[in-house]
């Protein structure tokens, strides 16, 4: 017994529709996007001193974070001293609207506080902010 076999109509059924596929994937991407955040973290938590007048700032798009022990946290990165500059001048330069916030804590040593503060000034900004909690000082 021979079977038949109708190859003609086999070849047109042999494509598949990409169409589901690619909106997926769109769709996928489109999430990723939205939900993405364009705030740069420092990397290190800090205990920030409390403030009567501190404010709430909406977003800051740079942090720098100074431990205890005087180190300084850019982009979830330890930086000597002598790089801060250049590395709050490169991401200010990515994103010209974004702030500055300094996230010193409350054992930083002041010394260290103000070299930072002089670098980021040296690096074209003139709006940093230092952050705090609010409460009592």
């Amino acid at each position: 017994m021979r079977r038949k076999s109708n190859r003609s109509s086999g070849d047109q059924n042999a494509e598949l529709d990409m169409t589901p596929m690619l909106d997926i994937v769109f769709i996928m991407l489109i999430f990723f996007i939205v939900t993405s955040s364009s705030v740069k973290e420092s990397g290190l938590e800090v205990n920030r001193p409390q403030a009567a007048s501190a404010e709430k700032k909406e977003q800051a798009h740079i942090i720098v974070a100074i431990s205890p022990t005087g180190e300084i946290w850019i982009d979830k990165h330890v930086v000597d001293i002598r790089a801060v500059r250049a590395n709050v001048a490169r991401l200010h330069a990515e994103n010209p609207l974004g702030s500055v916030v300094i996230t010193a804590d409350r054992e930083t040593k002041t010394h260290v506080l103000v070299s930072v503060m002089d670098q980021i000034r040296l690096a074209g900004i003139t709006n940093a902010s230092i952050a705090t909690e609010a409460g009592e000082p």
